[in-house]
């Protein structure tokens, strides 16, 4: 007997073998039939979609979910254009606060403003508490004095304003979060997530690096598993700079590894080791991407995190200590480091099933494309990036680089895997507005950008299903609606393949199912 049946819907299966079908039958949390394998099995719930969609659960390859819900729950400045607006904000916030502690503000973007605050502007307002604006990219930050005045004086700053790793030196002064705190904030991140259909994600960095919020930040995500409050399955990012050089056996060739060895593919079903996340630059909207040409306007070509050396040097030594590996790289000069890297290690020692990734790929050169195939390198890309802020991120890339920007098109016709993903909450994380501008190219102002770049909603479709397990080697338990795979589910009020395009992002998530059911969703 079935514990449930799903019928008439039309299912999606992203199966080439078998790519719709009616009925659906799901046994202990695993799918294990499609029509006429299932319509006459006797099943303890028949639900009737009444003509719904269904596609598996929508895959988010790069996440941050404790940011995220750190950030849902902190005062936000996003909807000012003015700084006495701001500091207002920042103000309310400073006399909620207890003499002497930390007021976290988020939403804070320059370009809003016309300009950076100023450490001396903050200071009028932060009433003797350490004031702290975080970058919506995550790539910096704004403080006030009173944080300022405990820095080494070597960490780099202009009035106030600091990006990277000078940004890290200041949250590891703020840090670090509970595990119950960062518990609460992923839960509730997570259970945004399954209202938009998302029934698995990567979470993008944690125990260091830019965006850790903890040293033992897995604690958390534990905690929830162990709880049973784990709203999807995760699987963890360990921060680049979580790995420690280690007395392994010198025929391990292990340069640097976790505590205990752990790397990728350590876990369930719920909650595992992912690929090792590296940094090796900053970000467009904050500046401080590593481009070979300078920014249009501006005598400058952004930054690395740090010595190009040495990022090169981790992601060889993350290669041979068995990770797969997520590299950081908006800027094409930070990809060249990136792909550079990942040649030399397969050298060293060949994988060729490591399915190393490129975070992000926010600018890649023509001359780029063939050796991401040749080195069997995903490209991780955030669509709705250029959906919010593809008019900024044009003008400062200028007319012939603005089509190079989050490809679509020419990733695939090099065979390149392409993999969609949010990097929430650095902007909206919904993956049907994602696959709306993978297809049609056009920023919410209507500006199109790369138009050569649009891809075929299927194809779209794939990188959020398919590709984006592929991406976290889970394809042989999610990513398509075949018999074995994990019944992860995600229902829709109409089929994004015979919508208008400009309608894809407005469907519907009617349900979301988890291993078969929808207690963990919000529907």
């Amino acid at each position: 007997m079935l514990c449930t049946r799903l019928t008439n819907a039309r299912f999606l299966t992203m199966d080439p073998d078998r790519p719709v079908a009616h009925d659906l039958g799901i046994w202990r949390g695993r799918i294990v039939g499609l029509d006429e394998e299932v319509t006459s099995l006797p099943a303890r719930e028949v639900v009737d979609l009444q003509g719904a969609t269904v596609l598996p659960g929508f895959v988010d390859s790069h996440v941050h979910l404790a940011w995220a819900g750190l950030k849902a729950d902190t005062p936000s400045i996003a909807p000012c254009e003015r700084v006495e607006d701001v500091l207002d904000v920042v103000a309310r916030a400073a006399s909620r606060a207890a003499p002497g502690s930390w007021v976290d503000i988020a939403g804070y973007d320059q370009r809003a403003l016309g300009r950076h605050l100023t450490a001396a502007e903050l200071d009028r307002v932060g009433q003797g508490r350490k004031i702290f604006l975080m970058h919506d990219s995550g790539h910096a930050c704004v403080v006030n004095s009173a944080v300022l005045d405990l820095l080494p004086a070597e960490v780099p700053h202009q009035d106030g304003f600091l990006a990277e790793s000078a940004m890290t030196a200041v949250r590891q002064l703020r840090l670090p979060y509970s595990q119950e705190e960062l518990a609460d904030a992923i839960e509730r991140a997570g259970r945004t997530c399954l209202a938009e259909g998302i029934t698995a994600c990567a979470e993008a960095g944690v125990g260091g690096g830019l965006l850790g919020h903890s040293p033992v930040e897995l604690g958390a995500y534990q905690l929830l598993r162990d709880q049973d409050r784990l709203p999807l399955r995760v699987q963890l990012m360990a921060a680049g700079d979580t790995l420690r050089p280690r007395a392994a056996h010198r025929d391990d060739g292990i340069p640097r590894a976790l505590d205990l060895g752990l790397r990728t593919g350590f876990g369930d079903d719920w909650l595992s080791l992912g690929a090792l996340k590296i940094y090796t630059d900053g970000g467009m909207m904050a500046r401080t991407a590593a481009l070979t040409e300078p920014y249009e306007g501006m005598a400058y070509t952004g930054q690395f995190q740090d010595d190009p050396e040495r990022i090169a040097d981790l992601i060889v030594d993350g290669h041979l200590a068995g990770w797969q590996l997520a590299v950081h790289a908006i800027g094409d000069r930070a990809a060249d480091l990136a792909l550079d890297a990942l040649e030399r290690a397969q050298e060293l020692r060949p994988r060729p099933t490591a399915r190393h990734r490129v975070e992000h790929a926010g600018l890649i050169r023509p001359d780029q494309l063939p050796r991401f195939a040749r080195l069997g390198v995903s490209a991780v890309v955030q669509p709705n990036f250029l959906r919010y802020f593809g008019d900024d991120y044009a003008d400062v890339m200028g007319e012939r680089r603005a089509p190079w920007m989050y490809r679509g098109r020419g990733f695939l016709d090099h065979g390149v895997t392409l993999v969609g993903s949010s990097d929430r909450p650095v902007t909206d994380g919904s993956p049907l507005r994602a696959i709306q501008f993978m297809v049609e190219r056009a920023s919410t102002s209507g500006r199109t950008i790369g138009p050569d770049e649009g891809i075929t909603v299927d194809q779209a479709l794939h990188a959020y299903t398919t590709a984006g397990a592929y991406a976290c080697h889970w394809d042989d338990t999610a990513g398509t609606l075949a018999p074995g795979k994990r019944a992860d589910l995600v229902v829709l009020g109409d089929d994004p393949r015979r919508v208008e395009t400009s309608r894809i992002g407005t469907i519907d998530v009617v349900a979301t199912y988890v291993d078969g059911r929808t207690e963990k969703g919000t529907p």
